[in-house]
């Protein structure tokens, strides 16, 4: 490229670039223009932060590779670009691994011989990140001119830059008061959908506030996530925060694991306990499944919730405590309310600032962010090289229901990992799962459950046993459920619609443990 056009390709990129938007579009926009400007396939724009890179935008890069965190001690190329203070190029048949082998959009998912180079961008002089630029033509770089590439490079530092103070003064000008939230990259919100950013806006809303927050969402969506994002952003950030799974409390005992006893109060309090509710004194609790609260329990809740105050079992002391209170739960508290299974003046106490989880079928393209990070840490896990997705297996992710959401992916990537790293697959550059490692069935999104039940094996006979027959499709779909459920009899039985009482007694009759 001329001078001339350079010049005036780079006074068009600021303008591009001074127009309002979100520091992710600008850094995406940013990686567009380079790869009209220079000669390459991919580029990419990471964070450096807690010995890692962060990838913020990419460019020719496949979707997932947002979600995965590459750890600068184990990737010696990152590593030698972090470590220099000018760009760094690697020959194409440099014997250094490449981070993103695999990565590369092509035709067959296999990433050709290339060229490969990198720079940290330095901001106010201290290491912010790293650049990146890879091409599948072997020497094509040596095309490109040092003064145009470092003038560029200059123009990223100062978008980063730029952004980043943008970012800063919004955020002072919506809570003067607030410190701001120094994100924990192991409890990242991954996700760039509509939803997830309306999301994202709700908690930065509410978090410095002392409302109480209800959080809503079916199983495995990441609703606990949720609730550590909004005592992170909160003005209680530095203290305590407490988890309580309300279902796993049985009701003999959840008044003590909330609110403590003392000594004698009953058999076998052979001393004093401090409740769940004292211990977050000045802090966070968080009640996860607040549905499956017993209500007897609710109501001395409610107590706590109005006055502010605890009664340890056994004492005549009130205790004052100061705690903020986030609730979850996979069930809709408004028809539980209806039912008389939940007191309505709880859920009102609790439900002053409703959220909503959206389900991992609503996210689109989140399913691939979120399946890069499962695979960056399983191949962490398992010592392996780079697992990569190829075409087939991606659009099954994005094709699938997950009707077990985000927990679901999770565990069939972990599957999937370990089957894929087989002895003859660990000495490759990198592994490659295919659609046949994934087992899944995509189907229509508005499917009905029963599909899965009514198939070839449930086929009628010529001569039918009533009574066995439709045992055995009950056996089926409560199994079904339960495993969308991921195990949860109190969920299985509000998805099929059964009073629980009724429901173990029909576990209990058709013998499914």
């Amino acid at each position: 490229m001329t001078t001339n056009s350079f010049s005036a390709s780079l006074i068009s990129i600021v303008a591009d670039l001074s127009a309002r938007m979100s520091a992710e579009q600008r850094y995406q926009r940013l990686l567009e223009h380079l790869c009209r400007i220079f000669p390459c396939d991919a580029a990419a724009l990471l964070r450096f932060e807690n010995h890692c890179l962060i990838p913020l935008a990419v460019n020719g890069l496949s979707e997932d590779t947002l979600g995965r965190r590459f750890v600068v001690s184990e990737h010696p190329r990152l590593a030698q670009i972090l470590a220099s203070t000018q760009s760094v190029r690697f020959a194409a048949d440099s014997d250094l691994p490449d981070p993103y082998d695999g990565l590369i959009e092509t035709d067959n998912d296999q990433l050709l011989v290339h060229d490969c180079m990198g720079v940290t961008l330095f901001i106010d002089g201290e290491p912010w990140g790293v650049l990146t630029l890879d091409a599948l033509t072997p020497g094509i770089f040596d095309n490109i001119d040092p003064l145009q590439l470092n003038t560029f490079i200059s123009l990223t530092a100062a978008t980063v830059k730029a952004a980043g103070l943008i970012a800063s003064l919004e955020q002072r000008v919506r809570y003067a008061t607030q410190t701001l939230f120094k994100e924990n990259t192991d409890h990242d919100m991954i996700g760039d959908s509509d939803c997830m950013r309306k999301l994202r806006n709700e908690i930065s809303i509410v978090a410095p506030s002392e409302l109480a927050v209800l959080i809503l969402g079916e199983t495995g969506v990441g609703k606990e996530l949720v609730a550590l994002r909004i005592h992170m952003e909160s003005n209680r950030a530095d203290q305590v925060m407490v988890y309580v799974n309300c279902a796993a409390l049985p009701e003999s005992i959840a008044e003590s694991e909330l609110f403590g006893h003392i000594k004698g109060a009953f058999s076998g309090a052979i001393s004093d306990r401090t409740g769940k509710f004292e211990l977050a004194n000045g802090g966070t609790i968080f009640l996860d499944e607040i549905g499956e609260l017993p209500l007897s329990i609710q109501a001395k809740l409610l107590r706590t919730l109005q006055n502010g105050e605890i009664q340890r079992v056994g004492s005549d002391k009130q205790i004052k405590v100061n705690v903020r209170v986030i609730a979850a739960t996979n069930r809709n508290l408004q028809q539980e309310v209806a039912a008389g299974l939940f007191r309505p003046d709880l859920y009102h106490r609790l439900a002053v600032y409703p959220m909503q989880v959206p389900a991992l079928r609503e996210r689109g393209k989140d399913v691939l962010l979120l399946a890069g990070a499962f695979l960056e840490k399983n191949q962490q896990r398992l010592g392996v090289k780079k697992l990569r997705l190829d075409q087939d297996a991606r659009k099954a992710l994005l094709d699938y229901h997950w009707p077990g959401n985000i927990r679901e992916l999770e565990h069939l990537l972990s599957r999937v990992a370990l089957k894929s790293a087989t002895p003859e697959n660990r000495q490759a550059d990198f592994i490659t799962i295919s659609l046949a490692y994934l087992d899944i069935v995509p189907k229509p999104l508005n499917a009905p459950h029963v599909d899965a039940v009514l198939d070839s094996s449930t086929a009628l006979p010529a001569s039918i046993d009533f009574k066995n027959t439709v045992d055995e499709f009950q056996r089926q779909l409560i199994q079904q459920q339960l495993a969308a459920q991921q195990g949860n009899m109190a969920a299985t039985a509000r998805v099929l619609g059964l009073d629980r009482g009724n429901f173990h007694r029909l576990l209990k009759r058709l013998a499914i443990k």
